[in-house]
């Protein structure tokens, strides 16, 4: 897995966001092919977006073969961005949005929260385990400096203090 981003930023937090997502069927299936097909030309927009700092992945350039959950159908996305309103570009305002606003044709509507975003001091790189303990912190207790929405974004820490 790729941890580690090259240190070419200099902010004292990042902000990290974690999604999941529980497909209709095996990524290698046919109602999965347009999403599979996309998925390098997304992460390549991600990569290159404004604010981006990394993204977890393995040596196949993607995160779908990392298992976060039982279910191998459960895919996690986990993610370092400058700041809320650059995440939020990419997630609503590039191909990525056109792959949103239709994933009801390959993910199942998922029970639990999904999406969560949280502040983490530079240097801090956060693992899969910390990404779900805060959507179940979320899920508990909703938003809050510990993890928040795009509802409710709270401002870095060192912007608030």
């Amino acid at each position: 897995m790729s941890q580690e981003p090259e240190s070419q930023y200099s902010q004292d937090y990042y902000l990290a966001q974690i999604n999941v997502a529980l497909m209709k069927a095996p990524l290698d299936d046919p109602i999965m092919a347009e999403f599979a097909a996309a998925l390098d030309e997304v992460n390549a927009i991600a990569d290159q977006s404004p604010g981006f700092v990394w993204r977890l992945k393995t040596e196949s350039g993607n995160a779908t073969d990392i298992r976060a959950y039982p279910d191998p159908k459960m895919l996690v996305n986990l993610s370092l961005w400058q700041s809320v309103e650059q995440l939020r570009i990419y997630v609503y305002k590039s191909l990525h949005g056109d792959f949103f606003v239709r994933r009801q044709h390959w993910f199942e509507k998922y029970s639990g929260e999904h999406f969560g975003m949280w502040w983490v001091p530079a240097g801090h790189w956060p693992t899969v385990e910390e990404g779900r303990a805060k959507l179940e912190y979320l899920e508990l207790k909703g938003n809050s400096p510990d993890c928040f929405t795009f509802a409710k974004p709270y401002e870095s820490p060192s912007i608030s203090t």
